[in-house]
């Protein structure tokens, strides 16, 4: 597809438009003096560990107990996230680390 330099700025204008009105309108809603509404408190403590739920139901839903390997990678990678935020507390290194020690068992072991 072969796109002119007038459509790729108008695309451009359009997304950083979108994302600043996205980050600007809290701030608008819910200014110094106002209350953050109930819900939205509810929403931010609740969404994030539901939003987690799926994506561990997600990526584990085609894991045949079945067949080799079983599952048993992925079984280890979540296993590894468990323990790696258990011990250190980091989103981060739990995720980056149960993403290397899957792909290394993936590649070298099974």
């Amino acid at each position: 597809m072969n796109v002119g330099n007038d459509y790729l700025l108008i695309a451009i204008l359009v997304v950083a438009t979108v994302t600043f009105a996205t980050r600007l309108l809290p701030f608008i809603f819910f200014g110094k003096n106002k209350q953050t509404p109930a819900y939205v408190n509810y929403i931010g403590t609740y969404l994030p560990p539901a939003v987690m739920a799926m994506l561990v139901i997600y990526s584990l839903r085609h894991i045949s107990p079945v067949a080799f390997p079983f599952g048993i990678p992925e079984f280890l990678g979540v296993f590894i996230v468990f323990v790696l935020h258990q011990w250190k507390g980091n989103t981060l290194l739990s995720i980056i680390g149960a993403t290397a020690a899957y792909m290394l068992m993936v590649q070298f072991i099974f």
